[in-house]
């Protein structure tokens, strides 16, 4: 091993020992379900910030962003941005601090769990449905974040994907069945900071390797469509393809999938004080467009280095997500000090792939072991049994994720996106109804539910496929179906009794 591979090596390790000694630290302070699952409600207003962007950017940051930039140009990735960071900021102003109180009011400590008590749901079924879509959904979508460290690491140091798919699994394993939500929630507030100086570090270093930002804008300047909102660019024969008014439509819809998101709604009910989610709010925010404008500059300064011939060609969607790794190989050539700078953006690498990893297998497990157990099979628990549980329904998990994460060639992009449909299609609208419609019923809010995470596999598999006017992401369709079929159904069935008029207007406060 070179002395630069056991530079990166040693600072990728250290790393990894300091997430398993945050789990340890917080092992000790779950003494109950609540405290497992939400810390107790005892978040303060910058990790609630920070760990819910680190747990809802994952190494699309890194990783993705930069990637598309690189290939296409601003049109594509601009509009996601914008969508992105927009969603983020509504879901803050709007949702945060009513789903803060009401879930606290109501005594909720999950997302399923929420819908439940919000409507008096006597037999769970909105629990157990909302539990099994998170199972559905989460599964994969942390089985994805497996297969990233296994490749990271395998395209890092030639280590054999399964053992370095494993391995990661069994790191992140560990710290969150120690530290339950305090630990994740801390570990994803370092990986935050990490992620930043990722960013910061390799764009600085790129743009000077580059020859100045002149120069990036130059080559940027070059190609045509590269810089434009309503075209993109195609590297395979350099000419600019329309991005419709459609396709702009369809991109800024991955803004709704927000509201639907469990690990990040989390957050909002973790919060000490519902009053300091308005720090929350403008830390977060600044944080998410900072940084997605920061990875979007990365992509277009990897491809100025690559037209200076210091980078090689990365003509795929593949290949082109390693530029931030083809450039910090670049600055690991320049000593030992660079070697540990290289090793730490690496880890930032790591860390948006954990960061939302131990999120979504924290989400999952409580769906299981907390709503369908406990709260559906109506199993009691004591206590000590109930954590001993969770931990086990996350360890559980994790090997069905790992078993799922066997293929090193799967496609995380598309889980993900696949996955943030889904959530944002079944959860989305039923959870702005939950809170800002008072009328919304029980019946209502199962057909929403049901309906929309349907109308995700509907529009992925059997209309999308017919390309044209309906090649539209699928999150759209199924949020516009579940609203509307939320509000039709609520209207024809009967109105909630006063009880629940009554938490609702105390909620609204």
């Amino acid at each position: 091993m070179t002395t630069i591979n056991f530079c990166i090596g040693a600072t990728i390790v250290v790393y990894l020992i300091g997430m398993l000694v945050i789990g340890f630290l917080y092992s000790k302070q779950n003494e109950s379900t609540s405290d497992f699952y939400l810390g107790g409600r005892k978040l303060g207003p910058f990790v609630t910030a920070m760990s819910a962007e680190a747990s809802d950017m994952s190494s699309y940051l890194l990783m993705g962003l930069p990637g598309l930039a690189y290939l296409t140009g601003l049109c594509d990735v601009t509009w996601t941005v914008i969508g992105l960071a927009f969603g983020t900021w509504l879901n803050w102003l709007m949702v945060a601090r009513r789903l803060r109180r009401y879930s606290s009011n109501i005594g909720a400590i999950t997302v399923p769990d929420f819908f439940s008590k919000r409507f008096h749901d006597e037999k769970n079924l909105l629990n157990c449905l909302a539990a099994l879509v998170i199972v559905v959904f989460f599964v994969p979508y942390t089985a994805s974040g497996f297969a990233a460290c296994g490749k990271l690491f395998n395209s890092l140091f030639g280590v054999n994907y399964h053992v370095a798919m494993t391995l990661s699994a069994v790191v992140i394993l560990v710290y969150t069945v120690l530290g339950g939500f305090m630990a994740v929630s801390t570990t994803d507030l370092v990986q935050s900071i990490v992620m930043t100086f990722a960013l910061l570090v390799v764009m600085i270093y790129g743009v000077n390797a580059a020859g100045g930002m002149e120069a990036v804008m130059q080559n940027a300047s070059s190609m045509t469509g590269y810089l434009s909102m309503t075209a993109t660019h195609s590297m395979a024969d350099g000419a600019a393809k329309p991005y419709g008014f459609i396709t702009v439509i369809s991109t800024l819809a991955w803004g709704l999938g927000y509201f639907g998101m469990p690990h990040i709604l989390l957050r909002f009910m973790a919060i000490e004080d519902e009053d300091k989610l308005k720090l929350s709010r403008r830390i977060a925010s600044v944080w998410v467009v900072i940084s997605m404008a920061v990875a979007v500059l990365i992509g277009i300064v990897g491809n100025a280095m690559t037209k200076a011939g210091l980078v090689p060609l990365l003509a795929s969607s593949g290949e082109s997500e390693t530029i931030i790794v083809q450039i910090t190989h670049l600055i690991s050539q320049n000593g030992v000090l660079f070697s540990i700078v290289a090793g730490l953006i690496l880890a930032g690498i790591l860390a948006a792939t954990m960061s939302t990893a131990d999120s979504q297998l924290l989400a999952a497990s409580s769906s299981v072991s907390q709503n369908l157990v406990q709260d559906f099979l109506h199993i009691k628990l004591s206590t000590k049994q109930s954590l001993l549980v969770a931990r086990a329904t996350i360890l559980g998990i994790s090997v069905v994720a790992i078993l799922l994460a066997q293929d090193p060639n799967s496609s995380v992009f598309q889980i993900v996106s696949f996955a943030w449909a889904g959530f944002g299609g079944a959860f989305g609208p039923l959870m702005l109804c939950c809170l800002f419609w008072k009328r919304t019923t029980l019946p209502g809010a199962l057909t929403g539910l049901v309906s929309g995470g349907v109308m995700v596999f509907v529009w992925k598999f059997l209309v999308r496929p017919l390309g044209g006017m309906w090649n539209i992401y699928e999150l759209l369709p199924a949020f516009m179906v579940s609203l509307v079929l939320i509000v039709v159904v609520s209207l024809c069935t009967k109105a909630p009794e006063q009880s629940i008029l009554d938490e609702f207007e105390t909620a609204k406060g």
